[in-house]
């Protein structure tokens, strides 16, 4: 874990010319830089500020990695959250529920209906207070005091338990309630067919009774909430409150190159190429009109044309897949609009934080990248980009283990996809951008003009990204517990043969 930093009284922002003038003017020499860089973290910018309850943290870590929380038992957060994966899954689109393996081994291993629709976001200083929505559209998010019926806007509207202590705790709510991530499907369990009639408190209720059905569970619940006195007194938002606490503490990240120059003042710390990718990124190339603050992130949402790569989240009135192959399915990812109806936020997602970004990819809110560089690329063009952008090019973890949702009388039921389907499934991951129309509609809501850097500038801009991680955060697996409360196989099973240690104070 990165060790905590003690308060440092600064300004809202530095500048480096400032401050490297002042280091130069010492050795007589000049400096051609000015970059206003945004103050360091404090241990104030975090919840808890940054020191939740060492048995709320413990409570948390167990759970994270705990395929109690699924319905099928296989699965964990963990699993699509790798911590020795840059906290990300490193697939495009990865294999939910019904997988196994992690990384580019993942596979299926019981029947699936698809990939998650979109790319697994990296969790890196989740539990930063400036976080105020989550998920590549911001579908949860808080709502300010103008909206009396509901502080924290969400798919569960007012089945969503009131009195949580944001939208981190509330996030941990709903990957649990998905079929195709961690329900399971209809017939397969409880949970699965709470889930297929959109029975949320069903599903909490049961996997909080479920939890706590394991008495070291129970245990670690009274130690952590005092109140509890009985099993049945423990609720899902406990078990939410315990993860948001786990992910504040495990996936901070401010360990960087990038945080020492924050802290000193002293640019000489990255090389000159990492320096010149600092003045582009601050200048020129504009990457902080966006990526701002000291997460680099503005948290608003932004169309840029970024390709999409499977079906999305089935937006959109195209019915062009249904009526070729005969698969039913809309194929289109409009992203934040569907949350919001503005047709302003058409295909716009959230900027995602660049801490760490070396570690994240592939990238984009669809995986469509699986080079920095080549993300950096479709940035400075993104209408170009996206019209010689070849979805053929992009990995995807193959799905061996396939079914469909099949009718029968007046119930219903899954059945194993025909072999000659197949091909017209498959045709789903580059359906949207092999369509002229489809694809024009992504070109046309992009809100980027071109900037034009010659080669040496992309490859400085690329440096000074790599700048950006913590070396710390190559790999977090550590904190994977070796046995779990439940007695299931922790995920992802870490590969170290050391016996685990988490510090949690």
């Amino acid at each position: 874990m990165a060790s905590k930093m003690s308060p440092v009284s600064v300004l809202a922002t530095l500048s480096i010319a400032g401050l490297a003038a002042a280091f130069a003017a010492e050795a007589g020499e000049e400096t051609q830089l000015s970059i206003p860089l945004p103050r360091p973290l404090e241990d104030t910018d975090f919840l808890y500020d940054g020191a939740p309850a060492p048995s709320l943290v413990e409570l948390g870590r167990n759970l994270f990695f705990d395929p109690v929380l699924s319905g099928n038992g296989n699965i964990s957060c963990g699993t699509c959250h790798d911590p020795a994966l840059g906290s990300g899954d490193g697939l495009a689109l990865g294999i939910g529920e019904g997988g196994v393996g992690s990384g580019s081994d993942r596979a299926t291993a019981d029947p699936v209906t698809g990939r998650v629709p979109r790319n697994a976001q990296p969790l890196w200083n989740i539990g930063a207070r400036s976080y105020v929505s989550m998920f590549h559209d911001g579908r949860v998010e808080e709502l300010d005091s103008s909206h009396t019926t509901l502080a924290i806007r969400n798919p569960a509207g007012r089945d969503l338990p009131k009195n949580l202590s944001g939208v981190l705790t509330a996030q941990a709510f709903f990957p649990v309630t998905s079929p195709i991530e961690m329900a399971g499907q209809y017939g397969e369990n409880p949970i699965a067919d709470a889930a297929h009639h959109e029975d949320r408190s069903a599903i909490w209720n049961m996997l909080a009774q479920r939890v706590v059905a394991h008495t070291s569970y129970f245990e670690m619940m009274q130690c952590a909430f005092p109140e509890i006195t009985s099993p049945d007194q423990v609720t899902y938002s406990h078990i939410a409150e315990a993860l948001a606490a786990f992910q504040t503490v495990a996936f901070r990240s401010d360990q960087s190159q990038f945080d020492s120059v924050l802290r000193t003042g002293e640019l000489s710390i990255l090389s000159s190429a990492a320096q010149n990718g600092a003045d582009l990124f601050y200048g020129k190339a504009k990457c902080a009109d966006c990526h701002s603050g000291p997460l680099l992130t503005d948290h608003q949402f932004h169309a840029i044309a970024v390709p999409q790569i499977g079906p999305g989240k089935g937006h959109g009135g195209d019915m062009t897949y249904l009526r070729t192959t005969g698969l039913p399915g809309r194929t289109e990812d409009e992203g934040r609009y569907r949350v919001t109806g503005d047709p302003a936020d058409l295909f716009a997602f959230r900027t995602p934080s660049l801490r760490n970004v070396e570690l994240t990819g592939p990238w984009g809110h669809s995986g469509a990248f699986d080079n920095l560089e080549g993300m950096v690329r479709h940035h400075l063009d993104p209408q170009t980009s996206l019209t010689a952008f070849d979805p053929a090019e992009v990995l995807l973890p193959p799905l061996a283990n396939l079914q469909r949702l099949k009718s029968r009388g007046s119930g219903l039921s899954f059945a194993p996809l025909e072999a000659g389907r197949r091909a017209a499934f498959d045709r789903r991951d580059g359906w949207v951008m092999r369509s002229s129309e489809l694809r024009q509609r992504i070109a046309t809501a992009n809100v980027l003009t071109p900037i034009a850097l010659t080669e040496d500038e992309i490859r400085d801009l690329v440096s000074f990204l790599e700048t950006l991680t913590d070396p710390s955060a190559l790999d977090r697996s550590e904190m994977i517990p070796i046995h779990l409360p439940s007695g299931l196989p922790p995920q992802p099973a870490a590969a170290v043969s050391k016996q685990h240690v988490f510090e949690t104070e």
